[in-house]
């Protein structure tokens, strides 16, 4: 019986042309057990020798074989099924499966995942940028993705391809060799102290006064505020226990899960104000056990709906239009403003760390250094 040559064993010649061929095993196909031979070529014996050395070093990591059977494509599939989905949130998994079927697939799916270069992930993350949207209603007034989008598209092709070179299948995560967009710093819009009484009075007469006054005083997220039960209040404590959150998942539909991180399961404080508004609500519901149930279904508001809904309160107020997580903000600005500390209002908010809110909330606090400042000032000039 011959003698398999060693995987990864070469030898060197000099072609008819005048260049000088390096050849190599490469492996062994499973199914037929042939040799699995590859090649460098240089104008030098020096240079393909170079060459042979680094294909050798990548053959003994690399299991050539495997890698060859997957496409981009193919692969990140199978990395979304097998790793990811079982262990992410059902909203992350929602994002996954649109980053994959609307940019991966119909942009670098076909190339081979051990031909994929970091070029082709920067051609795609540069052309998401200046004209990636799908939906051609937004794609009219804005064509381009944002940065962040981007980021998080990211994100999952390095933990996807990661998982790759770990199995073997890549010799190098391509993503570490992109340029991903810097996040956009935007100015961050809040609802003024002055147009809060007109918008509370604008979602009173829609009947909807306890749920926009809890979000004002307690900053909660939409998918914490529409996932409430009345049994999360503590009306003798006049706190909320917030462990829970609505959010979308794959195909549309909405599950209740826990939110993503532990410092977002907290019990929070109410004004007694929030607490009477919330007593009054329930006692048109008794039965339900939904804090604030869907008048047209009795069950559990979308997170969508209720985002819509706060877009007519606006209007009707002749306000100006903001994003219902601006409520979020205009929580925690104005709960900075009137000397809360930060390590309470990052409490309430569900941040991990009190620097997080710091560095999110750095307007409010520049304004409080100026107001300390300025009676620090006083202080001093009363004391001379």
């Amino acid at each position: 019986m011959a003698k398999r040559r060693a995987n990864g064993e070469g030898s060197i010649r000099k072609r008819s042309d005048g260049r000088w061929e390096g050849r190599y095993t490469a492996g062994y196909d499973p199914e037929t057990g042939k040799r699995i031979v590859k090649s460098v070529l240089g104008k030098t014996q020096a240079e393909v020798k170079e060459k042979l050395r680094k294909a050798l070093e990548e053959t003994r990591e690399l299991d050539i074989v495997r890698s060859d059977d997957y496409t981009v494509g193919e692969w990140v599939q199978t990395w979304f099924e097998l790793y990811s989905k079982p262990n992410v949130r059902p909203s992350t998994a929602a994002y996954y499966r649109r980053f994959i079927d609307c940019h991966v697939i119909p942009y670098i799916g076909h190339i081979k995942l051990n031909k994929l270069t970091a070029r082709d992930i920067q051609k795609l993350y540069n052309d998401l940028k200046d004209h990636g949207r799908v939906r051609e209603v937004l794609k009219a007034k804005k064509p381009g993705l944002s940065s962040s989008y981007v980021r998080g598209l990211h994100m999952m092709l390095h933990n996807c391809f990661e998982r790759a070179r770990k199995e073997r299948l890549i010799m190098r995560n391509p993503t570490e060799d992109c340029i991903i967009p810097k996040i956009e710093k935007k100015e961050m819009k809040i609802l003024r102290q002055e147009d809060i009484g007109a918008y509370l009075k604008a979602a009173d007469a829609r009947g909807m006064l306890p749920m926009f006054f809890l979000e004002l005083t307690s900053g909660l997220r939409k998918g914490e505020l529409v996932a409430l039960l009345w049994s999360d209040l503590d009306i003798e404590h006049k706190t909320l226990s917030v462990s829970k959150q609505a959010v979308r998942a794959e195909g549309g539909a909405i599950k209740v899960s826990r939110p993503k991180t532990a410092t977002s399961v907290r019990k929070i404080s109410i004004p007694q104000e929030a607490v009477d508004l919330l007593v009054q609500e329930h006692t048109k519901h008794p039965d339900n056990p939904y804090m604030f149930p869907s008048p047209k279904t009795g069950e559990m508001w979308f997170p969508d709906s209720v985002v819509n809904l706060h877009r007519k309160i606006l209007k009707d107020a002749g306000l100006e239009q903001l994003r219902f997580h601006d409520l979020r903000h205009t929580f925690a600005t104005m709960a900075l403003q009137n000397g809360v500390d930060v390590k309470t209002v990052s409490s309430m908010l569900g941040h991990y760390d009190a620097g997080f809110t710091l560095s999110v909330y750095a307007h409010a606090t520049d304004r409080m250094q100026e107001e300390a400042a300025e009676k620090m000032g006083s202080f001093m000039v009363q004391a001379m």
